[in-house]
C-alpha cells in the first residue's frame, strides 16, 4: 500500500464546500450569493437544479462529522460561507452564523479532526456583485475586513487557513467564459477579476496573521499543459494558456511578478503596491489538481476571441466528467514546479484531488466505485513518488467527502467518498471511503512500527 511511503506527519483530509453541501439558503439570516441568482437563469445548470437543499449539511453536520471520524482523517477542509456571516458582504458578523460555526468547529475538534477553513469558495454575496463584484476594488477591502473578523473569532480553533479557493477558476469561469456565476463573458477582461482576487488573497493573509491565525496558505488550481503537436502555433498557444492558468498565480504569489507574456494585460490593471501585497509569505502552497490539458491553437476559421483551445487527450481512461486520468502528470508537475521555484516555494499540500463517477448503490446497498479507488490510488502514488524525488509535500485532501451540488453541472456529477441520495439525504459510504480509511490506518500503523 502507498501510505507507508509518505513522510512522517503527512496529513490526510477531505474537502467540502459550503454552497455545495449545506442547503438552508434562506435560514438563520443568510443573504443571497451569486450562485443563488445564477442558478435561476434558464439553461445555465446542466440538470436545472439548484443548491437550496444540496446535502442538507447545515442541519446534518453532526452526521457528516461522524463519517469523518469513522474515515480516520486528521483534517477536513471546509468553507465559511461569506453571505451567511455578512448577508450583504459588509457589516458586523451575523450572530446566528457565528453560533453555528462555533458548534461546528467544536464538533470537529471533539472528533479529533483539524479544521482547515476556506474563506471564499466561489460564493460572493450578491450585494457585492451588484456593485461590480471582483471588478470593483472595493470588494477587495470588503474581503479583507471579512477575513479579519473571522480570524479574530475563529483563529483559536482553526488550524489552517485558505483565503480563496481557485482564484483562476473563479475569474475565468465566472468573468471570462460565463459558465459559472456571476456569468459574465469578458474573455481576457477576466484578468482584472483574477488580479483583484489575488490582491484580496494577499490582503486576507495579512488580516488573518494580524488576527492570530497560523498556517496560512492557498489553494490554486493547476494543470500540466501539453501541446497538441509540435506545430509552433500549438506550442505558442500552450505557452500562453500555461501563463494564464499556472504562471499568473504561481509567479505573482511566489515571486511578486506576472509572467512576461502577460505584461500587456498586467499594465492595465496593476496598481502601485499590488504585487507586493499578493506576494505574502505562505506556510503551504495548495494545489487543486484533476488532469493535464492538451492545448492547440484555435482554428483560423474560429471566432478569433481566444487563440487557444483545449482538445481531447486520447489514450487514457476518462472520468464521468470526461477528464483523462493521468496520475503521472501530477508527479511531473510537482517535480518540475519545485525545481523551477526552489527556495521561493513553501511546502506543497494537495488541497483537492478527486474525480466524478456516478456509480450508485447496488441491490445490496453497496457502492462499488472501483474507478474512483483506482483514480485516488494512482494520484496518491504519484504524490509519494514526488516525495521520494525530494518534493516537500505535507498533505493530501480528497475532493470530496460527499456527493454535493457541482456548480454548473448541478447533481449530474458525483465526486464524493460518500453517496448522497438527494431526495432523502441518506448517506452511504462507498467502497472508496473504506479504501481511504484503510490507507490512513496503514500510514498510522507504519508510524507506530
Amino acid at each position: 500500500m502507498v501510505a507507508p511511503q509518505l513522510p512522517v506527519g503527512f496529513r490526510f483530509g477531505t474537502v467540502a464546500a459550503a454552497y455545495q453541501v449545506e442547503g438552508a439558503v434562506a435560514e438563520d439570516g443568510r443573504g443571497p450569493n451569486i450562485w443563488d441568482a445564477f442558478a435561476r437563469r434558464p439553461g445555465v445548470i446542466a440538470d436545472g437544479s439548484d443548491a437550496t437543499v444540496a446535502c442538507d449539511s447545515y442541519r446534518r453536520y453532526g452526521e457528516d462529522i461522524a463519517l469523518l471520524r469513522r474515515l480516520g482523517v486528521g483534517a477536513h477542509r471546509f468553507s465559511f460561507p461569506w453571505s451567511r456571516f455578512q448577508p450583504s458582504g459588509r457589516g458586523p458578523l451575523n450572530p446566528q452564523a457565528v453560533e453555528h460555526y462555533d458548534r461546528y468547529l467544536d464538533a470537529l475538534l471533539d472528533a479529533g479532526i483539524s479544521p482547515m477553513a476556506t474563506l471564499y469558495y466561489h460564493d460572493l454575496p450578491q450585494a457585492l456583485e451588484d456593485d461590480g463584484g471582483w471588478l470593483n476594488r472595493a470588494t477587495i477591502d470588503a474581503f479583507a475586513t471579512y477575513a479579519e473578523l473571522l480570524g479574530q473569532r475563529f483563529a483559536d480553533r482553526v488550524a489552517s487557513w485558505v483565503p480563496i479557493q481557485a482564484p483562476g477558476t473563479a475569474a475565468y469561469q465566472g468573468y471570462g467564459t460565463g459558465r459559472w456565476a456571476p456569468g459574465r463573458e469578458l474573455i481576457f477582461g477576466a484578468a482584472a477579476a483574477a488580479h483583484s482576487l489575488l490582491v484580496a488573497h494577499g490582503r486576507a493573509v495579512i488580516a488573518l496573521r494580524s488576527a492570530g491565525a497560523h498556517d496560512v496558505g492557498c489553494a490554486n488550481s493547476h494543470a500540466p499543459m501539453w501541446p497538441a503537436s509540435e506545430d509552433p502555433a500549438d506550442i505558442g498557444a500552450t505557452k500562453l494558456l500555461d501563463s494564464l492558468w499556472n504562471g499568473l498565480f504561481l509567479e505573482s504569489m511566489l515571486l511578486g511578478r506576472y509572467p512576461i507574456d502577460l505584461q500587456p494585460l498586467a499594465e492595465e490593471i496593476v496598481e502601485d503596491g499590488d504585487l507586493a501585497t499578493i506576494r505574502q509569505p505562505l506556510d503551504f502552497y495548495g494545489v487543486n489538481y484533476s488532469h493535464p490539458w492538451r492545448v492547440a491553437a484555435s482554428p483560423e476559421d474560429g471566432d478569433g476571441d481566444v487563440p487557444f483551445e483545449v482538445t481531447p487527450l486520447l489514450g487514457y481512461p476518462l472520468t464521468d466528467r470526461g477528464w483523462p486520468v493521468v496520475p503521472s502528470a501530477l508527479r511531473e508537475w510537482l517535480i518540475l514546479t519545485r525545481a523551477r521555484f526552489r527556495a521561493a516555494l513553501p511546502p506543497f499540500v494537495i488541497t483537492e484531488n478527486g474525480a466524478s463517477y456516478g456509480i450508485g448503490p447496488d441491490q445490496h446497498g453497496v457502492v462499488d466505485d472501483q474507478p474512483r479507488i483506482d483514480y485516488l490510488d494512482g494520484h496518491l502514488e504519484a504524490v509519494a513518488q514526488a516525495c521520494r524525488r525530494g518534493v516537500d509535500i505535507r498533505g493530501y485532501f480528497v475532493g470530496h467527502l460527499l456527493d454535493g451540488w457541482d456548480w454548473d453541472e448541478g447533481f449530474r456529477q458525483r465526486y464524493g467518498l460518500v453517496h448522497v441520495d438527494h431526495a432523502s439525504g441518506t448517506r452511504t459510504p462507498k467502497r472508496s471511503f473504506e479504501w481511504y480509511a484503510g490507507v490512513i490506518a496503514a500510514q498510522e500503523q507504519h508510524l507506530l512500527g
